[in-house]
């Protein structure tokens, strides 16, 4: 099989990392892809916005699947165009990727399928937004509603940082804060045959112990000791199936990755969000669990025959992911510093290396972007994995740049409870 995936970034990265192993592809092809994804792919320089150029590289190469990574051109109908030049494609169709390019379609959605979710309104005025703000008190959540890169979301006890960040966005859901652990749960789908990976937890904030800002993602870790036995039964059952059948009722059926951010809280579990995209950087730690071959799944999911693959398999191993940022993220990284000590990261057990924001510039390779990078390891245990991680980050010297200390530190510990 040959493939084509699409993006910049270390989602893409891993995902094509995972083809380049995977026995039943032939050929990577990324367009445009990154330093590190061209070790493991060969590169094209077009644009991932440009639905036309990226049908027509595909049919050019003559590539049996294009994988979309990233949710703009997703949100654009790049999907569509492939689709419509007759390749495999997956990724969700532009009326269905409004799944995570509008919060409010998504809150339509999910009253629709009966999905739990936290209660909200959806504001156009600086009225309604202090009225909900008021109805519901602190914490706030303030979300903007159009696509933010995964950092349009405020959560904040400080009524005037909700309101200027509402300000700052035009129209913005505002919901009712959700208690408990958060986890991630995606799901392959063909818009009929739905099957959900095993759940990875990410960390949002910029700073140990959940401090600063919202950022990206700053690192992830699977599986989740600590989470019910249950818990991958339940959201298929009400949420994510209940979610894709909804979806081709309203007549936008979806077909690709499902990601569904959910809250444990004190009332059962409830939606936080929903993605139509691989999560970054929880898909960097999910797939270097899988066993099932990866274009197995998506080109079953593409094609229709998602039925035919069966349940994914597993490692039974630990895997953790830790970001590094650039000097100044999330609000003014710093672009151009040297990234040095990346071989020897690479070249310990179990390690890999996740380009997202890098480049080369006269022949070095420099920083490029706010997550420059992600360090994935894979151990017998978390505390294995965490200390092959943290030993890989340990070896890689980028000026001024920065990590969280703590991924999966309370899950190693036992300290969380669902």
């Amino acid at each position: 099989m040959k493939t084509l995936v699409i993006g910049t970034g270390g989602r893409e990265h891993a995902l094509a990392l995972a083809l380049s192993r995977d026995p039943q592809v032939t050929e990577v092809h990324a367009a445009p892809g990154n330093p590190g994804i061209a070790a493991v792919a060969t590169l094209h320089d077009v644009d991932p916005m440009d639905g036309a150029a990226v049908a027509a590289l595909a049919t050019t190469l003559g590539v049996d699947l294009v994988v979309v990574g990233p949710e703009a051109p997703l949100v654009a109908g790049v999907a569509d165009d492939v689709r419509a030049a007759g390749i495999a494609c997956f990724g969700p169709s532009k009326d269905a990727a409004q799944i995570e390019g509008s919060k409010a379609f998504a809150k339509q959605v999910m009253a629709g399928a009966e999905v739990p979710t936290a209660m909200a309104h959806v504001c156009e005025t600086p009225e309604q937004v202090v009225a909900a703000l008021d109805a519901f008190g602190p914490p706030y959540v303030v979300k903007d509603d159009a696509l933010a890169a995964g950092k349009g979301v405020v959560v904040t006890d400080d009524r005037q940082a909700a309101i200027d960040h509402a300000a700052a966005c035009g129209r913005v859901v505002i919901e009712e804060f959700l208690d408990g652990p958060e986890v991630s749960l995606f799901a392959i789908t063909d818009g009929e045959t739905v099957l959900p990976l095993q759940p990875a937890q990410d960390f949002k904030r910029a700073l140990d112990g959940d401090a600063g800002p919202n950022t990206g993602g700053m690192g992830a870790y699977t599986p989740l000791d600590w989470a019910p036995d249950d818990l991958v039964a339940e959201v298929s059952r009400r949420v994510l199936v209940p979610t894709v059948q909804e979806m081709a009722r309203r007549g936008t059926p979806f077909q690709g990755l499902l990601y569904a951010g959910l809250a444990l809280t004190s009332r059962g579990v409830k939606v936080i969000e929903f993605n139509a995209r691989f999560g970054d950087p929880e898909t960097q730690s999910i797939l270097a669990m899988l066993k099932t071959p990866l274009s197995a799944l998506l080109h079953g999911a593409a094609t229709g025959g998602l039925a035919e693959v069966g349940l994914p398999q597993w490692e039974p191993a630990s895997s953790v992911t830790i970001v590094v940022a650039s000097q100044g993220y999330p609000e003014s990284p710093v672009k151009g510093d040297a990234i040095e000590g990346l071989d020897a990261a690479n070249a310990l057990e179990g390690v890999d290396v996740i380009h997202a924001g890098t480049a080369i510039v006269d022949g070095q390779l420099v920083t490029a972007g706010g997550r420059v990078l992600s360090v994935t390891a894979i151990g017998a245990d978390l505390a294995e994995a965490r200390r092959r991680a943290y030993a890989g980050i340990d070896l890689i010297d980028i000026r001024g740049a920065h990590h969280r200390t703590d991924i999966a530190l309370a899950a190693e510990q036992g300290t969380i409870e669902p």
